[in-house]
């Protein structure tokens, strides 16, 4: 199962040259008209959003809303029923193996071996992604400094913090330097320093990155996305930058006035 939440792509592929073709654009992931039915349920109603590089993301909502579900699609990990995706350019559905090496994805629950120490658990990791033999140590290397690992990367998985816990999964979606990281709730549950300490970690990515993350904490975005998309009732009700929802209505400080105006349930 881990496996797949990964992403296995063959080492033919990693460095190839037309993998890299795509990369001068400035979006790296483009979708348009989502739906997604769970039987007769229709839980995700034509979502249509874009991401550019350099740019960090924010998918906001309550509970239920669909982001999670949104994310799973956006992954590859949950089929549209209707819909496309394209990442840097390749069609999620039609070059999922193409599409899905540009892809770093943490879900909700991070896709860990506790049994396995950091380095382990990441090299492992770098293997899956398909990245050369003789550069892993470096791969490795990088997401162990940029997550802030070094020390704990002989410590066993099951004995970390959840704060650490989470940096290694985000050190696991980054190890192959995906154009896209996608973060579903990295925050949760995590106590105040770990939030802090999360925040900052995803603003460094964004400045290399695009990420997208799920959250219903809007200190979250007001703190880290420079966009924000709202779901309420998996339809979109937001599009904007955070700025422009923190005076939607020509006030500033508004943002979480804002937020429960456009997520109020309609009777």
């Amino acid at each position: 199962m881990h496996a797949a939440i990964f992403g296995y792509i063959p080492r033919s592929f990693f460095y190839a040259n037309f993998l890299v073709s795509n990369l001068t654009s400035a979006l790296t992931l483009e979708a348009a008209h989502l739906t997604r039915r769970f039987g007769k349920n229709t839980v995700i109603y034509d979502i249509s959003l874009q991401l550019k590089r350099g740019e960090v993301l924010g998918l906001l909502g309550h509970n239920g809303a669909g982001k999670s579900t949104t994310m799973q699609m956006l992954t590859g990990c949950l089929a549209p029923d209707s819909g496309t995706i394209k990442i840097c350019g390749f069609d999620l559905q039609r070059q999922p193996t193409l599409a899905k090496a540009h892809i770093g994805y943490l879900p909700e629950t991070p896709p860990l071996y506790k049994e396995f120490c950091v380095q382990d658990y990441l090299i492992f990791a770098a293997k899956l992604r398909g990245i050369k033999a003789n550069e892993v140590s470096s791969a490795l290397d990088l997401a162990l400094q940029r997550c802030g690992l070094n020390d704990k990367r002989h410590t066993l998985i099951g004995t970390l913090s959840k704060g650490y816990q989470q940096r290694v999964g985000i050190a696991q979606a980054i190890i192959h330097q995906p154009a896209v990281i996608i973060l579903d709730e990295p925050t949760v549950g995590l106590d105040p320093a770990q939030i802090r300490d999360i925040r900052t970690l995803i603003r460094e990515l964004g400045t290399a990155h695009s990420v997208i993350l799920s959250t219903h904490l809007l200190g979250e975005v007001a703190s880290i996305c420079d966009r924000v998309e709202i779901l309420q009732r998996g339809t979109l009700v937001y599009s904007g930058t955070t700025s422009e929802l923190d005076k939607l209505n020509g006030v500033a400080g508004q943002l979480e006035e804002n937020f429960i105006r456009l997520t109020e349930v309609k009777i």
